[in-house]
Parts: structure tokens; sequence; C-alpha cells
């Protein structure tokens, strides 16, 4: 009984200390819980707090059109091609025998290129001259008699059939020496053109024959001629171009009373500077109906040789007297398909696009034609923050011109 007794409370005191642990456990548990909910209502609190702030409006910069006297230019794709340009053909026949100058030389005028065979030349020369003299020689014998018969004539010893017979001798003597000396003169001529010059200064392109090729002349006119080499002049150089019908009417309107040459802008086709000037120097009398348009030629001085015949350049053409235009950073002009518009703030803050018709770069900023007023504040800086429709903090910018004092620093839309 009393081994019961003790057992029964050696469980309840085993019961008692296993109670206690989980106490504990869900004591815990209830404050993880609380912890929860008290995080729960503090991140709510500041979640409705940051919502409630309206977000910052976006800063950009605005700026009404800058408003300049500008005259009217217009530019168009242009092709150098030479003042000169000749095809070096032999004039007499032979074998070629020297060659005097290297495949793409710069050449100058009088030098030597190509030699023929002489010797066939000078046997003729020789011949020619040979003839001369004896044509010479019977002319002074033919003279002697002449003076002679007269002398006998004079002194009645003489008959006058006989002066009139020696006369006719002189005359025919005459008559040969002159065959003869245009004989050696032909001869002369066939013996100089053997030693083949360059006609002008230029480019020499490469040689088409050989040395030992046999060079077909044209005075012999047997055969074809035979193409030796070409060459070009370089300075200076043509530029060519073509103007629309619309262009050319109003290129004509704005030069109506202006006398002299009119100078022209070139830029080089791996650049948009116009760093060179030309002299318009030629308009064709006629438009060319299959295309609309008329050839026009600039003449450009070419003195470093860097400009060849057959490359592309561009031409600025002034179109018409100044007059006041409205010019934007050309970073503000956006496309549209096929048309351009700008952004606009309003006095209140709200970003409006407006459709504008552009013109050329001047200055560094792009012409607007149309679209645009004097008052209106383009947005110059931030673009990408500005939206239709939204709302924005606009500050003042400045737009600069870049005054233009050399042709190298201006810059023309293609057409």
């Amino acid at each position: 009984m009393d081994t019961e007794v003790k057992n029964i409370e050696a469980g309840a005191i085993d019961n008692h200390h296993s109670v206690k642990p989980s106490v504990k456990v869900w004591a815990g548990a209830g404050a993880a819980v609380v912890a929860l909910v008290l995080a729960g209502t503090v991140g709510l609190r500041s979640g409705g707090q940051a919502s409630a702030t309206a977000p910052a409006l976006a800063s950009v910069a605005v700026s009404t059109p800058l408003k300049r006297d500008l005259d009217t230019q217009a530019a168009f794709l242009g092709q150098y091609s030479a003042v000169e340009r000749v095809e070096l053909r032999a004039q007499v026949g032979g074998t070629l025998t020297e060659i005097h100058f290297k495949d793409g030389d710069i050449v100058r005028k009088g030098d030597l290129l190509f030699v023929i065979d002489q010797e066939p030349y000078q046997i003729r020369m020789s011949q020619a001259q040979a003839q001369l003299e004896a044509a010479k020689a019977r002319l002074n014998l033919a003279t002697s008699q002449l003076t002679r018969a007269q002398t006998l004539k004079a002194t009645d010893a003489g008959s006058t059939e006989n002066v009139e017979q020696r006369v006719a001798d002189k005359l025919a003597a005459q008559a040969a020496v002159d065959g003869a000396l245009a004989q050696v003169h032909d001869a002369r001529f066939d013996l100089d053109h053997t030693r083949i010059t360059a006609p002008f200064t230029g480019r020499i392109g490469n040689h088409q024959v050989s040395v030992g090729n046999l060079v077909a002349g044209s005075r012999a006119a047997t055969s074809p001629t035979t193409l030796l080499t070409t060459m070009v002049s370089l300075d200076p150089i043509y530029l060519d171009f073509d103007m629309s019908e619309a262009d050319y009417n109003s290129h004509l309107r704005g030069h109506e009373k202006q006398s002299g040459p009119e100078t022209v802008g070139i830029s080089l086709a791996d650049s948009t500077d116009f760093t060179r000037e030309g002299t318009l120097n030629f308009i064709d009398n006629a438009l060319d109906s299959s295309s609309g348009t008329i050839h026009a030629r600039a003449v450009v001085a070419n003195s470093n040789l860097q400009l060849t015949p057959g490359g592309f350049a561009r031409v600025r053409l002034s179109m018409a007297k100044a007059s006041p235009v409205l010019l934007v950073p050309d970073a503000s002009v956006l496309p549209d398909q096929s048309s351009h518009f700008v952004l606009i703030v309003a006095q209140d803050g709200t970003v409006s696009p407006k459709q504008v018709q552009v013109g050329d770069l001047r200055g560094g900023l792009r012409v607007i034609r149309s679209g645009l007023a004097p008052t209106d504040h383009v947005v110059i800086d931030g673009i990408p923050l500005a939206h239709p429709g939204a709302k924005v903090a606009p500050h003042n910018g400045q737009i600069r011109y870049v005054e233009e004092t050399k042709p190298n620093n201006q810059q023309v839309a293609m057409r």
C-alpha cells in the first residue's frame, strides 16, 4: 500500500516537471504572433503614408525658338569630273621603245611619256633633207641660167623664147624646193611625234601597252589607233550636280539682280562640314524631260590634289535672300513617320506635341519652316522624361547658335 502511494506521488512529480516546457512554448508562440501583428500594423501605416505622398514632377529645360535672319539654302549630291581628259594615242606607228612614267603619277605639261622607235622616221627625215638640197641646187642653176639668158637678150645675142624658157625652169625649180621643204616638215613632224609628251598637268592612268609592242598611229590610218594611256587634269576640278525644276526656279528668283560669280560650299563625302568653296560657272540651257532636273556645274580649286574625278560630294547653294526664321536644337525635333513634331509645355506644365515643317541645319540648329510660334516653349533638354499629356516641372534653358564664319562650320540637310 505504501509502495503504491509512493509511485503515485512520483508520477505526479514527473507530470509537474513535463508541463513547464509546454507552457513556455505556448508563451513564446503568443509573443511572436503579437510581434507580427504589430509589425503588420506599422507596415500598413507606413504604406498608407507613402501612397498618400504625390510623386515628384520630371524636370525639363524649355526655351522659346531662337529667331535669326538667314538665307535659304539647299544641298545637292554632286560628282567630280575632270576639266580636261584625254586618251593618249600615237600619231605615228612603230615599236614602243620607252615608257617614262609610273602608273598613277602626277605628270607636268611637256613631260616625256612614251618613245616610239625613231630610226625609220630619222631615215625618212634624212631622205627629205637630201631632196631639199637637190631641189635648192636646181633652183640655183635655173636662177643662173635665167640671169644669163636675160643678159644675152639685152645685147641681142639671145632670144625672148630662151628667156621665157629659163623663167619657167626657175619657177619649176622653186616649186621643187617648196615641195622638198614640205617633205622635210612632214618627216620632222613624224619624227617629233615619236616622242609623246603630257599635253597638260594631271594624273596619268596605267599604261595600256608595254615596251616592244607595235603601236598603230593615226596618220597611217591603216588600222585602229592604239590607246596608250589616259590622263585627267586635277586642278581645278568640276563638280557636276542636278537641280529639280522647283529648286532651279527658287534659285533664279533669289538671284535675279546678282552680278558676278556665285560662291557655293563644298562638303566631302566623308564629312558633314563644308570645308571647301567653289564657283558656280554653268547651268544648262534646258531641263531634262525624263528626270525633270537641270544640270549645273561648279569649279573647285584642288591645289592639294585631294579631289578625284568620279568622287562624290555635296554642294551647298543659296536659294533665297536672308529672312527671319525660327531655330531649335535638332535633338528637339522628333520624327513621326513622314512628319516631324516638337514637344511644347503649356503654362500649367502640360506637355503636348506640335507638328512642324523642318528645313536645313544652320549653326548647329534645325530651321523650322512652319508650325511653330515664336512664343512656344519647346522642350530642349530632358525630352525622354516629357510625355504628351503628362505634367512636368519646366525650367528655363538656352538655345545657342554657332556663328558660321567659315564654310566648314555650316551643315546642310540633303534633299
